[in-house]
Formats: C-alpha cells, sequence, structure tokens
C-alpha cells in the first residue's frame, strides 16, 4: 500500500470511533490548552509545515504532488496524514496556516471527514494560524490586498470551520522582513500575538542577549499610541525549523528516537542532546518556557514519521524527571505558548519601528527583491485596483452584474488570484520563472471574469445595451477600437470617493477628431505623436500601429462614470510636427515648470509656481554591476539579495548627453530623453496637474558583457537631509529612514548601498526644512538616499547567478531576449508643512486609477453616474465596497492622515453612512473587526503590559451611530450593511 493508503486506512479507523463519541472536546481557546508544570522549563513543541503557495512549483503541482523531481512536496498528502495521526493518538497537535491549499483539501473531503476535522478544531488539537489565504509579504505588498487576503481566508475559516477556526496568533514565520503597517493590521483584526521567523541577524543577536525576543510592537506609531495597534510579538529561535539533529521528516537525514533493545539504540543521547539545548536557547529567553518549531517545507506528508518520534521524544525526556530534571516538555500550539507568556504577567519591552531591511550574514541583505521582477509587481497593482472596481459595480448593481447580457461575470476569480499574489514569494518575484508565468496566468483570469461583471454592469447603470472593449495594451498606445472607428465613447469609471480630474491618452490613427463630455460639451484635445520608444515595443502580434495620440483631461465622479463622445472629422491634414524650441528646454503648466540643462538634456531644475519654491535637481539613470562574489564574500546579487559589486553606480547615458525632442501643446507638454537603446523616458506636464509624471521605459537590460545590471532612477537635490529620508509602509504609514543606523541596535554596517536599502510600495521623498521633494511609484520598488539630498528608485533587474537562497535560477527573465518594463513616477516639489495633502490623495489615486472602458456602438443613456450623494472628504478613502450575498454590502472607510501631518486633514472626521450611498438605502448596519468576519464588540485581546511608554487598556467600541460615524487619522472601520435597492 501507498503512504496516502496507510494514512486513509488509519484515518477511517480513528474517524469511526470520534463518530461513535471516544473522543469528548475540551473546548477551543486558551482552556484547551495542555498542562504545563510550574517550576519547570516547559518546552512548547510546535508540530507545523509551511506550505508555499507557489514557489518553485506552481500552486497546482504544490498542492498535487507534481513534478516531485523539483522540489518532493505535495499538500494533499500532508493534510491527509496529519489529519490521520491527530486522530489516531488525542496528546498530538498541529497547527497549519495556508489557508489556499486548506479550502482545496477541504472541497475534496466528505462530510464525515470534515465533522472530524471541526473536531480537531474545537478540541484544540489543529490550531490554524494566520488565517490568510497564503502567508503574505511584507515588503513588496499593499496594504489594501493585504488586507482583502486576510480577509478572504479568515472568512473561509469561519464558514468551514466555526468561530474556533479564526486564529488567535499571526504566523509570519518566512517572509523577509516585517513591516509596521501589516502589524498594526493584525492587531486591528483582533490577533494576540505575533510569531516571526526572519529578522537581522545582528538584531537576533542583540536581542538575545538582553532577552527581548518577545516584546510589544507599539504599530500605530505617532497616529495611534494606544493598544488598539499594539500587539505581543515573538522571535522563533530557529527561524521556523526545528533544532539541531531533531528534524524526522522523510525530507531530512537525522537518525530516529531507536528505544527498543537493539543496538541503535540512541535513548541517552537525544535526551542529552535535547536538554543541552533546550537549556541553552532558555538562556535567552525570559520566562519558563520555551518553544521548538518541529517542522519545516512541506514536512509531515509522512506525519507518522514525526509525530512517532516527538512520541518517544516527549516520553523519555519526561521520564527523566524521576531523575531530578526540571524539563517538562509538551505537544502545543503558538496560542497556548502564547497564553503561558500572558500568564507570567511581565512587564515587556516596546518596539516601535519596524524590521526592514533583512540580512541574514554580512553582506546578505535581502533588498533585491523590493524590485525584482517589475512587471508582474506593475501587474499586481493593476490587478488590485481592478478587482475594487469590479467588487464596488457588483455590489452596486447586485444580480444583474454577475449574470447580464455579456455572460456570467464573477469577482472571486480575481480576488482568490489577487490573494495567492500575495504570498511571500508572488508579489516579491522570487519564485521561478514559470511559477511567475502562472502567477500571471492566474491573474489574466480573474481579469477576464471581471470583465464580464464590469459590462454587465455598466449596460444596467447606462441604461443600454453597448458593446464594450477593454483596451489591455494602452500602455504601448495600442487599442483597435479607438485606433480604427469613427466614432467611440469613453467610458471613465472612477473608484475613487472623490471627482478627479485624469489625462486620457489612447492612440489614434487620423488626423483631427472632437471630445465631447457627459453634457455634450466640447472638451478640449490635442494629438500628439506617438512616441519612438513606444512604437518600438509594439510587436506584431499586438496588433496596432497608431502614428498618433489622443490626449484630453476627462473629470469623472465619485464612485461613477463619466462617458466622453470621440469623433474622427473629416477633411483635415495632417497635423504639422511641432516647432523645436530653443534650448534651454523648459515645460510648464499652470502649477509646475521644469527645466532642463541644454547640454546633457537631463533635468536640471523644478519649480512650484504656487508656492515660489525652486529646487535645483538632476534626475538620470544608472545601473549597479551585479556582484557575483569577491574576496569579503561569495554572495552574488539575486532574486533575494542585492549587493552591487561598489559603491558608485553607472550612467546609463555614454556619452553624457541624452537625445531629447520636445512637445508642447495647451493640454501636454512632454520632452522624450532617450539615455540608451535600451532606456529611454518621457517627462510630462498635464493641464491642470500638480505633479510630474516620469514614464520611463526599461529593458532588455544587456548582459552580453557577462555582468547583471540593476537600474536606478536617481534624483540629485542641493537639499541639506542629513542622513535622513522617508518611505511608506506598504502604502500607509510614512516612516524615517536614517543612512547607517538601526533604532534599536548597533549596526556594523558591511553593504552600504544595500544595506541602505528600503521597501517603497508608494512613495519615498526627502525634505529640509523648506522643501521636500517626493517621488510616487506605481508599483513596489527597493530605494534610498545614498547620498545627502540624493534619492534613488531600483526600477529594474537583470541578473546572472543565482543567490543561493532557494530560487535554483538567475533572474534573467528572458522572454524576448529580455524583459522591458515600463512604469511611472510622479514628482511632487512642495513645503514639507503641505506635502502630506498631497502625497496622501495621490498615492491612493496612482493606486486606485480610474479605469478606461471604450464602445464602439454609441454613448449610453446615462452618461454620468455616482453612488455618493456626496463625495467623501479627502482625508477619508473608500477602502471597501464589496457584495456580500444580495443584500449585504461590506464597507471599509479610512482615514488615510497620520496625526499631525496635516494642519487640516489630520482631524477626525464623521460621515453620515446613511445617507451616503445613492443607488441603495442602508437599513441596518453592523460594525466588524477589520477582518470582517466576525462583530467588533467580540474582538477581546489579551492584555500585555509595556515595560515603557503609555500603558493603557484597549479603547471599548463605541455605540454605532449611523448618522455620525467618526474616524480618527488613520483608523480603519469596517461594517456589514443590509441594503434595500
Amino acid at each position: 500500500m501507498t503512504a496516502r493508503s496507510n494514512d486513509m486506512a488509519a484515518l477511517r479507523a480513528a474517524l469511526l470511533l470520534l463518530l461513535c463519541g471516544a473522543a469528548a472536546a475540551a473546548g477551543c481557546g486558551y482552556q484547551s490548552c495542555p498542562s504545563t508544570r510550574p517550576g519547570f522549563l516547559n518546552v512548547h513543541l510546535i508540530p507545523h509545515t509551511h506550505d508555499d503557495v507557489g514557489w518553485l512549483k506552481t500552486v497546482d503541482q504544490y498542492y498535487y504532488g507534481a513534478h516531485n523531481e523539483v522540489q518532493h512536496a505535495g499538500v494533499r498528502y500532508i493534510l491527509d496524514s496529519v489529519v490521520a495521526q491527530l486522530l489516531a493518538e488525542p496528546r498530538r497537535r498541529f497547527v497549519y496556516a495556508e489557508v489556499a491549499f486548506l479550502e482545496r483539501w477541504w472541497k475534496e473531503q466528505k462530510e464525515g471527514m470534515r465533522r472530524a476535522v471541526r473536531t480537531l478544531v474545537e478540541e484544540g488539537r489543529l490550531e490554524l494560524v494566520g488565517g490568510g489565504w497564503c502567508m503574505g509579504d511584507e515588503g513588496a505588498a499593499h496594504y489594501s490586498p493585504s488586507v482583502e487576503q486576510l480577509s478572504l481566508g479568515r472568512r473561509f475559516l469561519r464558514e468551514a470551520l466555526g468561530p474556533c477556526g479564526i486564529p488567535r496568533v499571526a504566523w509570519q514565520i518566512d517572509p523577509f522582513g516585517h513591516s509596521r503597517q501589516m502589524a498594526a493590521i493584525f492587531a486591528q483584526m483582533g490577533y494576540d500575538g505575533l510569531f516571526l521567523g526572519r529578522v537581522d541577524y545582528q538584531d537576533k543577536k542583540a536581542r538575545e542577549s538582553r532577552q527581548e525576543m518577545e516584546f510589544i510592537w507599539r504599530a500605530g506609531g505617532a497616529s495611534d499610541p494606544s493598544p488598539d495597534s499594539d500587539i505581543f510579538t515573538g522571535i522563533l529561535p530557529n527561524r521556523y525549523n526545528p533544532p539541531l539533529g531533531f528534524c524526522w521528516d522523510q525530507l531530512c537525514s537525522d537518525p530516529p528516537v531507536v528505544d527498543e533493545d537493539s543496538p541503535e539504540n540512541n535513548v541517552e543521547a537525544v535526551v542529552s542532546s535535547f536538554l543541552r539545548i533546550a537549556a541553552d536557547q532558555a538562556q535567552r529567553f525570559r520566562t519558563n518556557h520555551i518553544v521548538m518549531t518541529m517542522g519545516s517545507d512541506f514536512h509531515y506528508e509522512n506525519a507518522e514519521l514525526w509525530f512517532s518520534n516527538m512520541d518517544k521524544l516527549i516520553s523519555h525526556v519526561n521520564a527523566k524527571q524521576s531523575n531530578g530534571s526540571r524539563v517538562h516538555v509538551l505537544y502545543s500550539t503558538p496560542s497556548c505558548y502564547l497564553w503561558e507568556l500572558h500568564r507570567a504577567n511581565l512587564t515587556w519591552p516596546v518596539k516601535t519601528d519596524d524590521f526592514f531591511p533583512y540580512s541574514d550574514g554580512p553582506h546578505q541583505f535581502w533588498t533585491g527583491f523590493f524590485s525584482s521582477r517589475p512587471g508582474l509587481k506593475g501587474y499586481e497593482r493593476l490587478s488590485s485596483n481592478f478587482l475594487q472596481i469590479c467588487s464596488q459595480l457588483e455590489a452596486l448593481v447586485g444580480l444583474a452584474a454577475r449574470k447580464g447580457p455579456y455572460g456570467t461575470g464573477d469577482s472571486a476569480v480575481l480576488r482568490a488570484a489577487m490573494a495567492v499574489m500575495q504570498h511571500h514569494d508572488a508579489v516579491t518575484g522570487t519564485e521561478q520563472q514559470h511559477v511567475a508565468n502562472d502567477y500571471g496566468k492566474q491573474l489574466a483570469e480573474g481579469w477576464a471574469a471581471c470583465q464580464v461583471l464590469v459590462a454587465n454592469a455598466l449596460s444596467v447603470l447606462g441604461g443600454s445595451k453597448e458593446s464594450f472593449f477593454f483596451c489591455e495594451a494602452l500602455n504601448i498606445s495600442v487599442c483597435p477600437i479607438s485606433e480604427g472607428a469613427e466614432r467611440f465613447s469613453v467610458i471613465l469609471y472612477n473608484p475613487l470617493p472623490r471627482r478627479i480630474l485624469w489625462p486620457i491618452r489612447l492612440p489614434v490613427n487620423g488626423t483631427s477628431y472632437a471630445v465631447t463630455d457627459p453634457d455634450g460639451q466640447a472638451v478640449p484635445s490635442v494629438l500628439v505623436p506617438t512616441s519612438t520608444s513606444t512604437r518600438r515595443l509594439r510587436r506584431p502580434q499586438d496588433g496596432g500601429a497608431a502614428l498618433r495620440e489622443l490626449i484630453f483631461q476627462a473629470s469623472v465622479p465619485a464612485v461613477g462614470f463619466s462617458a466622453f463622445g470621440v469623433t474622427r472629422l473629416r477633411g483635415t491634414k495632417t497635423p504639422p510636427s511641432p516647432p523645436k524650441p530653443e534650448r534651454p528646454y523648459e515645460i510648464e503648466n499652470e502649477h509646475l515648470r521644469v527645466r532642463f540643462d541644454p547640454i546633457t538634456g537631463l533635468i536640471s531644475e523644478i519649480r512650484n509656481l504656487e508656492r515660489g519654491i525652486t529646487l535645483p535637481v538632476t534626475q538620470s539613470f544608472y545601473w549597479y554591476n551585479a556582484s557575483i562574489g569577491n574576496e569579503d564574500s561569495e554572495q552574488a546579487s539575486g532574486a533575494y539579495i542585492f549587493r552591487p559589486n561598489s559603491s558608485h553606480p553607472i550612467p546609463v547615458v555614454g556619452s553624457g548627453h541624452v537625445s531629447t525632442s520636445v512637445v508642447k501643446t495647451p493640454q501636454l507638454q512632454e520632452l522624450q530623453q532617450r539615455f540608451s537603446p535600451w532606456c529611454s523616458q518621457a517627462v510630462r506636464l498635464h493641464a491642470g496637474q500638480r505633479f510630474v509624471e516620469l514614464e520611463w521605459t526599461v529593458g532588455p537590460i544587456p548582459v552580453g558583457d557577462g555582468w547583471g545590471k540593476e537600474i536606478i532612477s536617481r534624483f540629485d537635490t542641493t537639499l541639506r537631509t542629513e542622513g535622513r529620508f522617508y518611505t511608506d509602509s506598504n502604502g500607509r504609514q510614512i516612516l524615517e529612514r536614517r543612512r547607517d543606523y538601526r533604532p534599536t541596535w548597533n549596526l556594523t554596517q558591511t553593504e552600504p548601498i544595500a544595506g541602505n536599502y528600503y521597501p517603497v510600495n508608494t512613495r519615498i521623498f526627502i525634505k529640509d526644512r523648506e522643501v521636500q521633494l517626493t517621488v510616487l511609484t506605481d508599483r513596489s520598488q527597493g530605494g534610498s538616499s545614498i547620498t545627502d539630498g540624493s534619492m534613488e528608485l531600483m526600477v529594474h533587474r537583470r541578473l546572472l547567478y543565482d543567490d543561493n537562497r532557494g530560487v535554483g535560477e538567475p533572474l534573467r527573465e528572458d522572454a524576448r531576449q529580455g524583459m522591458v518594463v515600463r512604469g511611472t513616477h510622479r514628482v511632487l516639489l512642495d513645503r514639507p508643512t503641505m506635502a502630506a495633502d498631497v502625497h496622501r490623495l495621490m498615492a491612493q489615486e496612482m493606486a486606485a486609477a480610474p479605469h478606461v472602458i471604450l464602445s464602439a456602438s454609441g454613448t449610453p443613456n446615462v452618461r454620468e453616474f455616482s453612488a455618493l450623494r456626496s463625495e467623501l472628504p479627502p482625508s477619508v478613502h473608500l477602502l471597501t465596497l464589496s457584495a456580500d450575498g444580495e443584500t449585504e454590502l461590506l464597507l471599509r472607510l479610512e482615514h488615510q492622515f497620520e496625526s499631525g501631518e496635516s494642519c487640516n486633514s489630520s482631524q477626525p472626521v464623521s460621515i453620515d453612512l446613511l445617507n451616503l450611498f445613492a443607488p441603495f438605502t442602508i437599513t441596518a448596519l453592523q460594525e466588524l473587526n477589520l477582518g470582517a468576519d466576525g462583530p467588533l464588540t467580540s474582538i477581546s485581546r489579551l492584555h500585555w503590559k509595556p515595560a515603557t511608554g503609555p500603558h493603557h487598556r484597549r479603547r471599548p467600541p463605541t455605540l454605532l451611530d449611523p448618522h455620525q460615524v467618526t474616524l480618527r487619522p488613520m483608523q480603519i472601520r469596517t461594517f456589514l450593511a443590509t441594503v434595500q435597492r
């Protein structure tokens, strides 16, 4: 019989006993925890498996155990085997994290097995930890999809397993660094504790010496010093692996425990080694409880190997107590270990910063993944945006959006694909190439399902059936409808809760066009030549050969759409080429002026005309040579690790001069820069906009010289920054960074470039007392300020060597002889006291941008629509509006400003929810926790006593008044609304 057959036979036998009443539920939660021994060193063994939702194999390959020649892993067999062994012996316990796999396995089980698993959960013997669809990344992830993937997983656990299935512990054992914003999210979802596996090796050593491996993380920062965002945090001693010599999986080579009468009997040696390890570990922790993780990547496919050896270990170690041993070992779980720490009634040290960057040794900074696979990172951010649009329209229209004239649409496909993309080997870009391709395929399938839903919804809201087209190649100026139709409509949907002005850019073949707004009034528009770099990107299979682009500014209402008519005019001549202006080049709109050096062609100065601020600034592209190892270390640059072989990047432009061309029109002023055959940029000022747009195009990065290259965009200014710069945390909080400095330990810096890189999810800025220069990104990137007054972002990387962190292949991305990536930076210049009012709102605009849909069959009857009766204040963002059945909607509102960062926008705000939405009436409203899987009033978190700082208990929930829902700075509130359409 196979191992799976043996497990299933054991499972059936144990299940029969269970269903006959052989086991009695002890009740889930802390009351189900096993007894410990006062006065003893209690060693909590935590059996677990870490199952990556894609990495070396795709999600399907991991689940079904396919392609074991790549990596031996089959998650369905792990779950089969573990459940069988838990049912066979009531003392055993196990923890599991990845809901994406558990949900698949659950669907395959019959009701008897489901009841058995529910009983294990209710007894506390099978504990769900983390609760997310995957174990999410914290460096390259945006907070919005991070909240969504946690909510998706927790919702399944509650529906399948009941209240006992909701985790009490966040389990982030493998992400490559940890963010303060994610810690705040875990706290606000109601978790009692957070366990981490990877922290910087210097940080860990310092914490071990001070017995500060466990602490209170004050994750709200200055905006929320109360315990609402505090979370007790523990660093696991062996990352997430078992102690040396105690790995008993079929993937391990450690000897089993032999206690029979045999020459192989090794009980004394095993017990002695275990007691030495336990005593040594106890020196680094503060209580008489320590934890040992017993498992690793894809362990427990043959769970009997692990459990039978742990059974023997527990028995023989505890038997030593009769000879005076003061060590007690037991099966446990993270929540049970946490409970014992809480019972110790100690005060705990406090941490307020984050855990970036992460390094596991000298010269080994995991800061490359901040920028790895920029194309996939960009697609992930676009997909998050489109999912929000899809969810909003599904909520606004209801069943008619899911089943309509265009077929059956569904937001669930994209929601699940986006949840998978938050995995710490997905959005990070640290997966093998074929897995990255599979992630992209999952997103594309989600887009297709959502496009049907969006078309159905727009036909309902627009009052007519149109032929809708989603032009997915607008970034290379390809769209068959706009290129070929004599007349077409541009429908722009805005998911933001306020009206915005958005630049539209469409490929066309005509020589003159008229554009009208929803009221039929003329909209100013211009035609500009399609850039050479754009034309070069098109492939024959892309179609499209438009030589011109139609540009106009579209005003679109809050949570709604506007429809613009476009007509090709006859009898006009080809517009003349714009005159070449005299040097120095200069572009300007009513808010900003950008000057360019007449010799180099680079930006030389930006002026904010409203504020009267002028800043000398030079922006250009450079590349770092990727290290292949040297005398200091064999470490190479790879998908995870960034390690340049020199502190001085090399300019992309070899001659010192970039070729340029200029377009000046009333709607757009643009200067095209060509740094090399594989690097170009458009510098744009749109009419009415307060930002400089830099659209960069990089790739294929040449590697024929044998060097991997890491490309940066660098801004050099005269600002006196004193080693300080600022980056966002998952798109939300702002953290100060200091070069060659860590707030909680004395850093020995070994890599002056890579060791100062931080994740930039939406923005980075430098400032002095008078001026702030901010750069906003359209995807996650790594960034830093290596010298005072300078700021850089890594936009692309192509490497020739693996960094020996498991992925097993270099980050080459060899499709089309190397990946070409196009992205956007927005540059803001302002006073530091006023900058937040702009960059906060603009970061949301880039993450939740309006979406263009075209129609060639006429204009909708309703040409403008808004779901809101009135716009939300600038400080409030509509984070979630999604359907939860036909009559219930999920709402999340957030205050998007931190305390004290804006004179006007950092104040508490009150919203009348009952009079907010136009398409439906809210008839009942319940406030939920951030995970949206239970009432807010049901959260009852453990209280921990900090050694320093405020010592306040959690704020009790206030009585809900739907007419006056108040939001404090950085607060997110979640509601389940019953509606009547």
